[in-house]
């Protein structure tokens, strides 16, 4: 995945968590895997789980990772030549108050390359949405345009990329593992037809659609 064409990439994965409203307890884990660069549907997995870890602010690996990790080990027992080569992560990598968010652990347990891509602005080690990240923002002219989510310390931790010319609003980059930030977000870019890549909006629209289906009372 080093060449910018990403010659040799065939299937992505995406993962997320979906709740049943008003309950932070029971959740449908989704895995998808998708096929690239056609980014169409080659495999998805949908499981009730029950969260044991509470949620706390900065330690949602531990609340989300198993789920996440039991998926990626089911296709890898069960279907073992549909294994994603990279993995879109709804939630951050690096770019996290310990520098080790969600997309971290899942790609060291699961020792996949993944991607961390978040929706918000984790507002940490100096990073803020202050006057200077709105107006970078509104510096971004076109899909793929991006700049740097630097610490006080100096050290990157992510990119904001516009990931669409359809869509303003940036999403945050940063690296899971195995993976350069570079090559994160231009993958990530290649993977959006909306503002949100493929592998993450089909995982976060499946497993709502699945929670729907089988709990029509709890998600009206």
């Amino acid at each position: 995945m080093r060449s910018p064409d990403f010659s040799g990439l065939q299937r992505v994965g995406g993962v997320d968590l979906s709740f049943i409203k008003g309950d932070d307890v029971n959740a449908c884990a989704q895995l998808v895997v998708l096929s690239y660069p056609e980014l169409q549907l080659l495999y998805e997995d949908s499981q009730m789980v029950t969260l044991t870890a509470p949620y706390i602010a900065g330690f949602l690996a531990f609340r989300e990772t198993p789920f996440l990790l039991e998926a990626l080990q089911r296709l890898r027992r069960n279907r073992p030549e549909l294994l994603p080569q990279v993995v879109f992560v709804d939630g951050n990598g690096l770019f996290h108050y310990r520098e080790f968010g969600l997309a971290c652990h899942l790609g060291v347990l699961s020792e996949l390359p993944c991607v961390g891509v978040a929706k918000n602005l984790l507002q940490v080690q100096g990073v803020s949405k202050s006057e200077e990240h709105q107006s970078q923002i509104a510096a971004l002219q076109k899909g793929g345009d991006s700049f740097p989510l630097t610490a006080a310390s100096g050290k990157v931790l992510g990119k904001a990329l516009r990931s669409s010319d359809k869509s303003s609003k940036p999403v945050y980059v940063s690296v899971g593992h195995k993976i350069s930030l570079d090559t994160a977000v231009h993958l990530t870019c290649a993977c959006c037809h909306y503002r949100v890549p493929e592998p993450i909006r089909q995982a976060d629209c499946r497993s709502r659609e699945y929670l729907r289906t089988h709990f029509p009372a709890a998600s009206t």
